[in-house]
């Protein structure tokens, strides 16, 4: 989190505006809380330029969740009323595996491309994806914070071929780049890496999509009806929308999306570059497709992982042991992440090697 952000928000905790009230006190529907609620909407379409055909659903539930609420929405898509259809997945790395697992509940699902054979290293050029006839959705995850691997460029399904949907699970870098929603269907993401505290979940979905409900979706669940209702129809995560409005200003402030990029790609360039040329620390995901956001790394020697660990925290460098699932290390710069806390840690890389060395 920006920690203008935070400091905001602890000086309007007790009152928002001369309301007397704190924003967890508000009815979601008072006025205070509507003007929250349209301005965060407002500035959200402005820095991710989101189409007028595109509706924007405040939701809770988190990434995970979409993935049992985007079929649940869109697998029946072109199929009798009711019946279940089918979807495409491109599997690359945990979080699409999971995705792809979790909608075989509610429709068939085809695999059309996975990086599995290389340990989710690359990427699987589109033109190589196995598209299969009549598929409602084809969802990718367009980056993968465990493997490290993230999509530079969103695939054009018309160009393949496909008349499908493209679904993005974009939880990891949403707003830390530019979308090009033309050749986008529906992207979801869980506020809490780039926008805002756990708890928050924006789905900015295409007016064609909705109303294609399979008729056991929750209503709270079911996307026209969340529309209809403004992200209203099931009680908002108040609090959550109205720290995501202010992440939203700040990075207004900051120059907006673009801005975010140019500064993102100058923290990944600092960050990859002193672990390309060194002579402890090995990135093995491919350079094309290397995430902007989470850069996983290992130690060539891994008997000097607990000593690494423990000289990062006594530096103040927190949370960068790797996921269980591959181990090694995982530096997580996420948007609030400024380069001065990059920079920190690449001098950290170079004075623990030095000491090996």
């Amino acid at each position: 989190m920006p920690q203008e952000v935070l400091t905001e928000a602890a000086a309007e905790m007790l009152d928002w505006h001369g309301s007397g009230m704190s924003v967890m006190e508000m009815s979601h529907r008072g006025k205070e809380f509507g003007i929250i609620y349209e301005q965060a909407q407002a500035d959200l379409r402005e820095l991710l330029v989101v189409p007028a055909n595109f509706k924007i659903l405040f939701m809770q539930g988190g990434g995970l969740a979409e993935n049992a609420i985007v079929p649940l929405n869109l697998s029946a898509r072109g199929s009798p009323t009711g019946a279940t259809g089918s979807a495409d997945f491109v599997v690359s790395g945990s979080w699409s595996l999971k995705s792809q697992q979790e909608a075989r509940k509610y429709c068939t699902v085809n695999i059309a491309a996975s990086n599995e054979s290389d340990g989710h290293t690359s990427l699987p050029e589109p033109a190589s994806w196995q598209l299969s006839h009549g598929a409602s959705y084809v969802h990718i995850c367009s980056n993968e914070t465990i493997h490290g691997v993230e999509y530079h460029t969103l695939p054009d399904l018309q160009a393949l071929g496909s008349d499908a949907a493209l679904v993005v699970d974009c939880s990891s870098h949403v707003a830390s780049r530019p979308i090009d929603w033309s050749r986008v269907g529906l992207a979801f993401a869980g506020a809490q890496k780039n926008l805002g505290p756990a708890g928050l979940t924006l789905v900015v979905v295409r007016e064609d999509l909705l109303g294609h409900a399979l008729t056991v979706c929750p209503s709270a669940f079911n996307y026209k009806t969340v529309a209809d209702n403004q992200s209203m129809f099931n009680t908002p995560p108040t609090y959550a929308i109205y720290i995501a409005g202010l992440v939203f200003q700040w990075l207004k402030r900051q120059g907006g999306i673009a801005a975010m990029e140019a500064l993102n790609q100058a923290k990944a360039a600092l960050l990859y570059d002193a672990i390309d040329n060194s002579q402890l620390y090995l990135n093995k995901v491919a350079p094309h497709c290397r995430s902007r956001m989470n850069v996983p790394f290992f130690l060539r020697d891994e008997n000097l992982n607990d000593a690494f660990l423990t000289g990062a925290r006594a530096d103040g460098l927190l949370q960068l042991k790797g996921h269980k699932s591959v181990g090694g290390m995982r530096a997580s710069i996420y948007n609030a992440m400024p380069i001065e806390g990059v920079q920190a840690l690449v001098d950290y890389l170079h004075e623990f090697q030095k000491c090996r060395g």
